[in-house]
């Protein structure tokens, strides 16, 4: 008898286990469940709407985030760069080409929270449409790192993970016709610091 309840408490610590750890990964993961992806960027185009699958309505719950409706906009996040590694703030990094169709966008470092990575100065970890110089093809080049450049420059501080949001407003793409032919922009690694 004993042996049984044994065995019965232990199925149910692993199914538990199992259970709440797979549970929080698909939660974590940036490939979730109705996730798209456009080279590094990942964007779940449903999450503010009511087709939003359970997963992403968990993770809005759990987050706080106030996500966009699908009129309003769509948020992508990259959390690797164009060579497939994980982005760092100790490294520099170089966001080059074009952006989609859209009112106003807005472009931010962030921390595993995806909250504004914080840079001890002044000048935020964040640039927005009607900021950025732009190429004569209307391509725009940020250049991402603690050492000021010319042109487009976005200030990270500190070490350990980083991600990049990408947030268009009002925008053809938030609805699922407009993300077939839309590229967004590269994410290269310029150096880091040792």
């Amino acid at each position: 008898m004993l042996k049984n309840a044994f065995l019965t408490l232990l199925s149910l610590a692993i199914a538990i286990g199992v259970g709440g750890g797979s549970v929080w990964y698909a939660l974590k993961a940036q490939d979730g469940v109705g996730a798209i992806r456009i080279g590094e960027w990942t964007a779940f185009p449903d999450i503010g709407t009511q087709a939003a699958d359970p997963y992403s309505k968990a993770r809005v719950a759990r987050e706080g985030v106030l996500a966009l409706g699908q009129a309003e906009g769509l948020s992508f996040i990259a959390e690797r760069d164009d060579g497939g590694e994980q982005l760092k703030r100790q490294c520099a990094y170089t966001i080059e080409g074009g952006f989609p169709t859209a009112r106003f966008w807005t472009l931010y470092a962030a921390d595993q929270s995806l909250g504004v990575v914080e840079t001890g100065k002044p000048r935020l970890a964040a640039l927005q449409s009607y900021q950025v110089v732009r190429q004569p093809d209307n391509s725009v080049i940020i250049s991402v790192g603690n050492r000021p450049t010319p042109g487009n420059w976005l200030l990270t501080e500190g070490s350990g993970r980083m991600y990049f949001v990408l947030t268009f407003y009002d925008t053809p793409i938030a609805s699922s016709t407009g993300l077939s032919d839309v590229t967004l922009p590269r994410i290269v690694k310029v150096g880091c610091d040792a």
